[in-house]
């Protein structure tokens, strides 16, 4: 598979794009703030609901790696322990590299330690985020639906988000059945055999990727998972609200989680600058709250994402030096030697 990040066009075309946006969006969220108020309001952050909040999220985290398993285990068995390190690893990455690069350390991680194709896991973990995407559509609609006064560019904007959530829910349901129209296809492709050859098994790994989802109890635990980590969000960004002496209700919580993950989609800075400010005081303002205080909250759960995934982070890259070195040496152990090969075999 081509690796799309050590591609200098495509990066510089990205970090334009990226830098323009959060520039763009930095300007519309932060024009005629009260920085007095923002300090103010983080000054009386209480530090036993942040430790909570910290836990949820580190909680929230286990999860999302126990959820991904369930897609992995479809084509091989996969420890918890390297699920879990390789989501870390790739949270850490997407906190400070581009283009969500931390997608391809996960995978690569898993597929190191696994076994797995890098085609197979990668597709598992694109597939993922899409389910998350089209969860956080759904639910957010339907939230929509009761609120007297939602805002106005979070309707506008869940549509084709939506549209494109379940058109993706519809090819990972339809493809997989069309197999032997893919393998017509490109086996009538004007390529080289070789090349033919690696399209083959690329389209076979993806496929069996998308598979993972039609098995009906794979399924339910997945959509279980899902709702678990998703609330468990939402209940950490309400205790985050708390501890700055701010009430945020359970609709308007999912609201502004749903935004900034749909956010996370969009050309983003590391740590998704520019964006979270924008839909924090795009979600929030409505509700009665102040420009203040929505980018205070912000900026609190942006520090705590940042401490979370950094130390669990480096602790999985820490891990996975280990884990290679324990892989070596087994391999070293169970290897003959060239003295020994030879034993136990007939002379001539």
């Amino acid at each position: 598979m081509p690796n799309l990040y050590n591609r200098k066009p495509t990066r510089l075309f990205y970090w334009i794009l990226a830098i323009l946006l959060a520039a763009a969006l930095l300007y519309f969220s932060l024009r005629g703030i009260a920085w007095k108020q923002v300090w103010l309001t983080l000054s009386r952050a209480k530090p036993s609901y942040i430790a909570l909040w910290v836990l949820l999220s580190s909680g929230s985290l286990f999860l999302r790696a126990l959820r991904w398993r369930i897609l992995l285990r479809s084509a091989a068995p996969v420890k918890v322990s390297t699920a879990f390190w390789a989501t870390a690893a790739g949270y850490l990455g997407n906190n400070y590299l581009p283009a969500r690069a931390g997608e391809l350390i996960r995978s690569v991680m898993v597929s190191y330690h696994a076994g797995l194709t890098k085609t197979f896991v990668l597709t598992t973990a694109f597939l993922e985020r899409l389910c998350d995407a089209v969860a956080l559509v759904l639910f957010s609609s339907i939230v929509l639906l009761t609120l007297p006064s939602p805002p106005g560019w979070f309707a506008h904007a869940a549509k084709p988000f939506a549209i494109l959530g379940l058109s993706g829910v519809a090819a990972i349901a339809i493809t997989p059945r069309l197999e032997s129209l893919w393998t017509v296809i490109v086996s009538r492709t004007p390529v080289p055999q070789s090349i033919r050859e690696k399209l083959l098994r690329a389209i076979g790994q993806i496929l069996t990727g998308m598979r993972a989802f039609h098995s009906g109890p794979r399924l339910l635990a997945f959509i279980l998972f899902t709702a678990v980590i998703w609330y468990t969000d939402i209940l950490g960004i309400m205790v985050g609200a708390q501890a700055l002496g701010l009430h945020l209700n359970l609709p308007v919580a999912f609201l502004l989680i749903a935004g900034l993950g749909l956010g996370s989609a969009l050309p983003a800075t590391p740590g998704y600058v520019g964006i979270y400010q924008f839909v924090a005081v795009s979600v929030l303002d409505p509700f009665g709250f102040s420009k203040a205080d929505a980018i205070a909250l912000i900026l609190l759960f942006q520090a705590l994402q940042y401490v979370v995934i950094t130390f669990w982070g480096l602790l999985a890259f820490a891990q996975s030096r280990r884990m290679s070195l324990k892989v070596a040496l087994s391999l070293s152990r169970t290897a003959p030697s060239p003295v020994t090969a030879g034993q136990g075999q007939p002379s001539n």
